[in-house]
């Protein structure tokens, strides 16, 4: 199971944040119950993979202040959350359709570029023991750049999971020949 998923599950309100705008909030909140230092999404993957029955349920609660905030800030519920993320989407790429610009294309084309030279780099040398922190830091940060590129192109499986959720919970449907 995705980590994103597994937070969305113990965690709806923090769980559907972490796609959209307010991802850094949520991505801060895992990081703060599950005790990493690191606010990365990096760093909350490998800590969620790890976490205790104890931080599931402390991240359970830090869900139910974080709903208490952003209820508090007008959001009515976890739908207007997903709502919000696709508006932010869809205006990007209407954005795209209206202005024609080719600014866009050719950040995803460096984006993606230097990832795979990074990637490339990182296994063809030897990183010096001092470096390899901030290297590991800067490589997830580039890939993170990179992935919300290819998505603005793309699109991401976040709908798709929705489609399967949908389907999961839909009645069978007789097959007829």
């Amino acid at each position: 199971m995705e980590w994103q998923s597994i937070v969305k599950t113990v965690a709806p309100w923090i769980g559907t944040a972490l796609g959209g705008p307010l991802g850094g909030l949520a991505v801060e909140a895992v990081a703060g119950v599950l005790g990493v230092s690191e606010k990365t999404t990096d760093a909350v993957k490998a800590a969620i993979s790890g976490a205790t029955p104890e931080q599931m349920l402390a991240l359970k609660q830090a869900d139910q202040q974080f709903a208490a905030q952003m209820q508090a800030l007008g959001f009515k519920n976890v739908e207007t959350l997903e709502a919000i993320a696709a508006g932010d989407r869809a205006d990007a790429r209407k954005m795209q359709t209206l202005a024609h610009s080719i600014v866009p294309a050719l950040l995803t084309w460096f984006l993606v570029t230097a990832f795979v030279g990074a990637m490339a780099a990182l296994f063809l040398r030897e990183v010096p023991i001092a470096n390899r922190d901030i290297l590991v830091y800067m490589v997830g940060q580039l890939s993170g750049f990179a992935a919300a590129a290819v998505a603005f192109w793309l699109g991401t499986t976040r709908d798709s999971a929705r489609k399967t959720d949908l389907l999961a919970q839909a009645e069978a449907v007789a097959a007829t020949r």
